[in-house]
């Protein structure tokens, strides 16, 4: 017996036709004869397109639904033909359906109608046991494909078009990308029509490029949140000032208030990696203070005025 053509396609019969379509080109792409090569896919992928080619039809998957397996062996005219038949014994019948291989019907009143005296090989034009043919492959879209593309922290902050190279069975070739401004790691880039070829006048797939950033020295990416370090002075961070921070568009300015330690962190809202979609992430500055590496004879001794005159202890409990 074959299997259910909604089971094939792995959907429920109350799939749309939308559902049903999204269904065959997800499974035909991974089970098409050019891109997979085990043994079984051929036949996998021609048990697909007989299911897709029947449930994607409006009218033959009424009959399916209707008839099951069977459906190609009963006449369209079927309707008109049994009440035909069943009128000649008095009664009109419809169709009650087909299982286990033989065929029976039930009459408008309930009672059983077995077709005796009825030519079933003139009803229904020599049909039965002769089998259903499948129908061709038809037209199968291309399988899509996948690639990485490494993209710095700042080119992925602004954007903008980038040529790559890819290689592949075929050799290498190269394509002309337009980068999104803000993409983050993992975020897929679309080239339609770039994927592999279709069979039978189907269309090409499309090639994904996956985004992968590259670490940076300077800076640390949380999804669309940046992080970097700004080194301080003693005085500032005491006194507190405004200073230069880096980020990937450019030089910013922070405040650093008074009494700031190591560790740290201004917020400077939208100033993180662009979203065209969305909230802009934010750029986080993590103070970090850092004292001259030789210090002169006149800083040693201001610092050692400011150890005698503080009392101040940081490993002190507060």
């Amino acid at each position: 017996m074959a299997r259910d053509y909604y089971d094939v396609l792995g959907v429920p019969r109350s799939a749309s036709a939308e559902e049903i379509q999204q269904a065959f080109r997800t499974l035909a792409r991974k089970h098409h004869p050019d891109v997979n090569k085990d043994p079984g896919a051929e036949e996998r992928f021609k048990e697909l397109n007989d299911a897709y080619s029947v449930l994607s039809d409006p009218k033959t998957r009424q009959r399916y639904d209707r008839f099951g397996e069977d459906f190609r062996q009963i006449p369209e005219d079927y309707d008109e033909r049994v009440a035909a038949a069943a009128g000649a014994r008095g009664g009109r019948a419809a169709w009650a359906g087909a299982g286990g291989g033989g065929v029976r019907f039930r009459s408008a009143d309930g009672a059983g109608f077995d077709g005796s005296g009825v030519d079933f090989e003139d009803l229904f034009g020599g049909m039965f046991g002769r089998g259903g043919g499948g129908g061709g492959w038809g037209p199968v879209p291309g399988a899509d494909q996948e690639a990485e593309i490494q993209l710095g922290v700042e080119e992925a902050y602004r954007g903008g078009r980038r040529s790559i190279t890819l290689g592949g069975p075929a050799g290498q070739r190269g394509y002309d990308v337009t980068v999104p401004r803000g993409v983050v790691d993992g975020q897929r880039i679309r080239l339609a029509g770039e994927g592999g070829h279709g069979s039978g006048d189907g269309p090409p797939g499309d090639l994904y490029l996956r985004v992968r950033i590259k670490p940076d020295g300077r800076f640390r990416l949380e999804g669309r949140d940046i992080h970097v370090v700004v080194p301080v002075t003693p005085w500032e961070a005491a006194l507190g000032a405004t200073v230069p921070v880096p980020t990937p568009g450019g030089t910013a300015k922070v405040t650093v208030p008074a009494d700031s330690s190591s560790g740290r962190r201004l917020r400077l809202r939208g100033e993180g990696m662009p979203n065209p979609r969305g909230q802009d992430g934010d750029l986080y500055a993590e103070i970090r203070i850092m004292v001259p590496p030789e210090p002169t004879a006149r800083e040693r001794e201001l610092f050692e005025e400011l150890a005698a005159a503080s009392s101040f202890d940081p490993r002190r409990p507060r």
